[in-house]
């Protein structure tokens, strides 16, 4: 039979481990702060980066990729890019002579009106070519139409007098750009001349604009096989991510409402919006109502984020220890510090961040100061108990002992 004595044991004994483990035994929010501090993962590394006046300055200058970091070519221009003909587009072709009797202007030319001739409209043929009489076969697809007309010109000077040539676009069927989602009219439409210096949001403007709130609105940019996002905001707040449309861009507007995760010593955990088309840190805190007084540690405030090799290696992490271009990044801030919140109000949040406020160290010794009264508890009654047991037992015995030594013969009554 067990003893009082050898339950207290026992219980000590657990306790003893529970205490040289770190509190391992007692429930948390999240990692310890130490553990985050020291780098523990068995599993993802990681780089802990505490936030400063210069790490601030250094994530506040980095744009992330956004449509200028996708489609860098693009920007290097000082406009569009010029159309060119294409497979399917109806091309008309001019031909002029200097004077009467030449190739295309016959003597008698008084009894017409001009010094010109227009070929019949003519489709790029699906070898990319057109046909102009004397010239032969002309490609057209891939050029402008200051190009086509001087391969003509080249191949009938010699036959024409003086000649000149133009060249224009009687129907557009490539070189077209679409704007769909969630927009008023999705639309399918010739891309402007140069000239017209349309950029993303002309483009969201002829589909009728956005239906959303702009802080809930993204766009995907699709050119070739290159795509990139940002929300819609960002194309007016940024203007460099507002970049020239490209004959054949497909533009995609969705509605997403950008949030981040909030866990440990927080007033409320969980997913939340940012409700605007960005925040930052000390906003996001507010959000998930601030730091627990009587359990949160000020002065352990972390946010986790994947950055890119470029930036990481900026913030003078060294990023040969991890592979892939997204490093794993964990900031670190202090609100001990009055500053702290300062740094905060220049640190921006970004989409499906998670923001983690540790416990106190406190919290931990009071949970396992509690949990130790509980099995000190535990003991005392299991003491107690074995106490009246023993007690039960020899009671039990003493009047079986008087029943035996009595009458042989016990009489029931029903």
């Amino acid at each position: 039979m067990i003893s009082g004595r050898q339950i207290f044991r026992t219980l000590l004994a657990l306790a003893a481990v529970g205490l040289s483990g770190g509190c391992a035994m007692m429930p948390s929010t999240g990692p310890a702060e130490f553990d985050v501090d020291n780098m523990g993962s068995k599993n993802v590394p990681y780089a802990l980066v505490r936030l400063t006046p210069e790490s601030v300055s250094i994530i506040s200058h980095y744009e992330p990729r956004g449509l200028a970091g996708a489609f860098p070519v693009a920007q290097k221009r000082k406009g569009p890019a010029r159309l060119v003909f294409g497979i399917g587009d109806v091309v008309t072709v001019t031909i002029f002579e200097a004077a009467a009797g030449g190739l295309f202007i016959p003597t008698e030319a008084g009894v017409r009106p001009g010094n010109f001739v227009t070929i019949p409209d003519q489709t790029v043929d699906n070898d990319g070519n057109i046909t102009v009489p004397y010239a032969g076969l002309v490609k057209a697809e891939g050029r402008t139409n200051g190009e086509v007309q001087l391969d003509i010109v080249s191949r009938i000077k010699n036959r024409a007098i003086d000649p000149q040539v133009v060249v224009a676009l009687s129907q557009q069927r490539t070189s077209l750009v679409s704007v769909f989602g969630e927009v008023n009219t999705p639309v399918r439409y010739p891309a402007a001349a140069s000239g017209a210096q349309d950029r993303i949001t002309d483009a969201i403007t002829r589909a009728g604009g956005i239906k959303d709130q702009g802080y809930e609105s993204w766009v995907l940019v699709q050119r070739g096989d290159v795509r990139a996002t940002v929300p819609f905001a960002n194309l007016i707040y940024e203007p460099s991510n507002n970049i020239f449309v490209q004959p054949g861009d497909r533009v995609y507007v969705y509605r997403e409402q950008q949030k981040f995760l909030a866990f440990g010593a927080a007033g409320q955990q969980g997913e939340l919006n940012f409700d605007a088309w960005r925040i930052n840190l000390a906003e996001a805190v507010g959000k998930a109502g601030g730091l627990v007084d009587v359990q949160a540690d000020p002065g352990r405030v972390y946010l986790y984020r994947l950055e890119p090799r470029e930036l990481a290696e900026l913030l003078g992490i060294d990023v040969s220890k991890f592979t892939g271009e997204l490093i794993p990044v964990i900031f670190s801030i202090s609100f001990r510090d009055p500053g702290g919140y300062f740094l905060a109000t220049n640190f921006q949040v970004r989409n499906q961040d998670v923001l983690f406020i540790a416990n106190s160290p406190s919290v931990d010794v009071s949970k396992f100061l509690n949990y130790l009264n509980i099995m000190m508890n535990t003991a005392n009654n299991g003491i107690f108990l074995g106490n009246n047991g023993i007690a039960l037992y020899n009671s039990v015995k003493a009047v079986q002992g008087k029943a035996t030594s009595g009458s042989s013969t016990v009489i029931v009554q029903q």
